[in-house]
């Protein structure tokens, strides 16, 4: 979107899209009430271009243009922003940039995910570089996320433990002496000695934390490094003051160098142990970046060449050998092959693919020679749109984190005044100052709001690619948390418990073999292309009956197909071809509207004979049930959700299904407009409504739904309606996207739990006296590793039937 924004001393320029205008009038209407805002001095409205262009005092916010607009039956469209962050550290650094990024004119919503580093930002006429600028002046640094760009790889060069290593070898010796206390060895390091081992790690290892501690303070606010700055300075200075006085009196006085050193050196183990684990989280992201191809083989003016897979175009000839993967989305035109697709869909079995099959971009071609005709290339390939799929629901933040934002905002300022209580309250009461100091330290150092801000978003990142892994792709947070909850699911039927195919369901001879009858069926009409005559022909082929010669075919519209099929006429059609040719069908009639009850359609076949034209028998065709549909019913049931059926077939075809698959609510004869509206009503019955669906008719119902599932083999307006699509059209899967979401809203809740408990029992232990600065440096590290490490163990999980045919 082309967006602009301008500030001058005294007048602001603010451009942006207007949607929904129509003709000169509207375009007056917007201007109108666009000039009627206090403050605006005057606003055009470029109507070839749907921008409206506002120069307004600097106090006008961009909010306010835009509730005029849409007051005046216009819409303002907003634009998706993402940026990759740099120098957060904890929760707090979440809430302040948050804060920030929503105060900038023209920003409706600002998310930022502390375990991906990542900001969502939805504006509308705010360039980029001012969102930047804004992040910029917080202390932090940002740059724009572009999409479909690959996950980075780790940079080259010293391995990322260093700083831990030689702070570790640095702090050794200063703990030494406090080691061999316990076996009875009293001995201490001399305090230069003890001042030139400390220093380096305060300011030369420790320096991440003064700058990012100053950045906050400069931006008006707190951090955990400040906090860790603060504290580890304290016990420093306090060591380097008592060195002083040591050196000048003679008396000797215990030093802290230990207590900020170690601290220090704890604390950097947590950070690097907290980042090895958070790039775990991306393994699924990784395992789908690694499907991307690089290069392709084109065939251009008869000549086959290896091109970067970025200059293939739709429409062109795409070569695939053996081996080779897949570059881009396309339709077989020539070879027959299998391909592996089960990084992208779950599903371990090779799927055969013959001419007029689509191919996705990722699989790898196991054995054929393939000629594809591309039909999606770059960020409009599957691959690209599931990876785009599992970034954004990874990046954008769960309901239940809006309780950790609002404890993060106000964090450490309340632990800075608990410190300060702490030093007080103990240097007054007891007059040792020393005490009081550590105690104080402890309290800043104990303080863990890194542990808050990780427990939601690395058990989403688990969640998500443990699920995209397996054919589930999760579109956002919230429909990974608010599936947990599910207590009804609404199934559509055709295409969703069914395949929605027409197959053959009953062959019924009234004079010969099934076999036989079915093979005249095929034969009669063998040219067509409709699909019950395809349903015949794959009948036929299960069977191995053989194809017959036909001539003399004639498609008898309304009615049927007639054709001689070796020397006799053959009759395939309705109710009404049949009288037409003066067949009598009272004798299968019975037989025949025991179909139609069930909603099938029958079809009669008749055979000309020397003593006139005879009744041969009659096939019935339905929507065949999906293998697993019956044991996914039945696996919803045992998990203790309700499933719905909801048709717009008639009744009888309804009952059928829906007594074969188990579900013994369902409602036929339902409009699409009607099945949202059914839905919303279940909804009004209490507990979270699942709505699974295929179709564009399933839309206003899946967006209805508490949480949308759509199947990928269905419609793109469903998949983008769902908040969850699943890449096998299998309705196994509906259970299991419920069991991850149930798992991963389990482990956010213990993450919260510990988070919490672990800062209400550590601070007033510390405040106490009960624990000193390294204990507390310790558990402070341990805090943050253990909520990561208890989230990645969801990269364990697995579907129920995983192993009978998913990897």
């Amino acid at each position: 979107m082309d967006t602009a924004f301008k500030e001058k001393s005294d007048t602001a320029e603010l451009s942006f899209n207007v949607d929904g205008m129509t003709c000169a009038s509207c375009v007056s209407r917007v201007e109108k009430a666009l000039n009627a805002v206090p403050g605006v001095e005057s606003a055009s409205v470029n109507p070839a271009t749907e921008k409206a262009t506002v120069h307004a005092a600097p106090t006008v916010t961009f909010e306010a243009l835009s509730q005029a607009v849409e007051k005046a039956g216009y819409d303002v469209p907003g634009e998706q922003i993402s940026l990759s962050i740099s120098g957060m550290t904890c929760a707090s650094c979440v809430a302040r940039l948050e804060k920030v990024l929503g105060k900038v004119p023209g920003v409706t919503e600002a998310s930022v995910n502390l375990a991906t580093e990542k900001a969502q930002i939805r504006a509308s006429g705010v360039p980029v570089d001012v969102l930047i600028a804004a992040v910029q002046r917080a202390g932090y640094d940002a740059n724009v996320v572009v999409a479909g760009a690959p996950v980075p790889a780790a940079a080259r060069g010293l391995p990322t433990w260093w700083p831990v290593a030689v702070s570790a070898l640095l702090s050794v010796p200063l703990v030494a002496p406090m080691l061999g206390m316990l076996f009875g060895s009293d001995w201490m390091l001399p305090g230069w000695l003890q001042l030139l081992l400390a220093t380096p790690v305060q300011f030369w290892l420790g320096a991440r934390f003064y700058k990012a501690g100053w950045k906050a303070l400069r931006a008006g606010s707190g951090n955990m490094d400040l906090l860790v700055a603060i504290g580890t300075s304290a016990a420093y200075g306090l060591s380097v003051y008592l060195l002083v006085m040591q050196t000048g009196h003679g008396a000797a006085h215990h030093l802290y160098f230990e207590s900020s050193a170690v601290v220090i050196t704890l604390i950097l183990l947590g950070k690097w142990l907290e980042a090895r684990a958070k790039h775990q989280t991306v393994t699924a992201l990784r395992a789908l970046e690694s499907l991307r191809s690089t290069v392709a083989i084109v065939r251009r003016d008869g000549r086959d060449s290896e091109v970067p897979v970025a200059t293939v175009r739709v429409g062109d000839t795409v070569i695939v050998r053996p081996g080779d993967r897949v570059p881009v989305d396309g339709v077989v035109i020539e070879g027959n092959s299998h391909l592996d697709e089960s990084l992208l869909t779950g599903e371990s079995l090779p799927v055969s693919k013959a001419v007029g099959d689509p191919v996705t971009g990722g699989a790898v071609n196991a054995d054929g020679l393939l000629v594809l005709r591309a039909t999606a290339v770059g960020g409009a390939t599957m691959l690209s749109q599931i990876i785009k799929l599992v970034e954004d629901a990874q990046a954008v933040k769960a309901p239940i984190q809006r309780l950790v934002d609002k404890v993060s905002a106000v964090f450490v300022p309340v632990v800075l005044l608990i410190s300060m209580v702490t030093l007080l309250g103990w240097g007054l009461w007891t007059g040792d100052w020393q005490q009081a100091l550590l105690n104080a330290v402890a309290v800043q150092v104990i303080a863990c709001p890194c542990a808050l801000g990780l427990a939601t978003p690395t058990s989403i990142m688990a969640g998500t690619g443990a699920a995209a892994k397996y054919g589930i792709l999760i579109k956002d947070a919230e429909a990974l948390e608010t599936a947990h909850a599910v207590t009804t699911v609404a199934f559509d039927k055709t295409g969703t418990l069914t395949e929605g195919k027409p197959a053959v369901v009953a062959v019924e001879a009234a004079d010969r073999p099934d076999s036989e009858l079915l093979a005249l069926a095929r034969a009669v009409q063998q040219y067509s292309d409709h699909p019950l005559a395809k349903a015949v022909e794959v009948a036929a082929l299960a069977i191995g009956a053989e194809l017959r010669p036909a001539s003399a075919a004639k498609a008898l519209p309304g009615r049927g197909v007639q054709a001689d099929v070796q020397g006799t006429t053959v009759y395939l059609g309705n109710k009404r071809l049949m009288e037409e040719i003066g067949v009598p069908v009272t004798s299968m009639e019975t037989v025949a509207r025991n179909h139609e009850d069930q909603g099938r359609t029958v079809s009669w076949l008749a055979v000309q004979t020397g003593s006139g034209v005879r009744l041969a028998g009659l096939l019935a065709f339905g929507d065949t049930l999906k293998a697993s549909a019956k044991a996914a019913v039945s696996r919803l049931e045992d998990m203790g959700v309700h499933s719905v059926m909801l048709t717009g077939d008639n009744r009888g075809s309804a009952q059928a299904v829906a007594t074969a698959v188990g579900v013994g609510d369902f409602q036929a004869e339902v409009l699409p407009a009607d099945k949202a509206n059914v839905v919303t009503s279940l909804k009004r019955h209490g507990g979270k409504v699942a709505m699974v669906g295929d179709g564009i008719n399933d839309a206003p119902a899946l967006a209805a739904a508490d949480v949308g599932i759509a199947m990928s083999t269905g419609t793109d307006v469903a998949m983008h309606t769902a908040g969850i699509t699943l890449m096998r059209g299998d309705p196994a899967l509906v259970a299991d996207a419920i069991d991850i979401s149930k798992k991963t809203y389990r482990k956010i809740q213990q993450n919260l739990v510990w988070a919490f408990l672990y800062n209400v029992i550590g601070i007033p232990l510390a405040a106490l006296g009960y624990l000193n600065p390294v204990i507390a440096g310790a558990a402070m590290a341990f805090s943050s590793v253990s909520v990561v490490s208890n989230a990645l163990l969801l990269r364990r999980w697995k579907p129920e039937n995983a192993d009978g045919g998913q990897s």
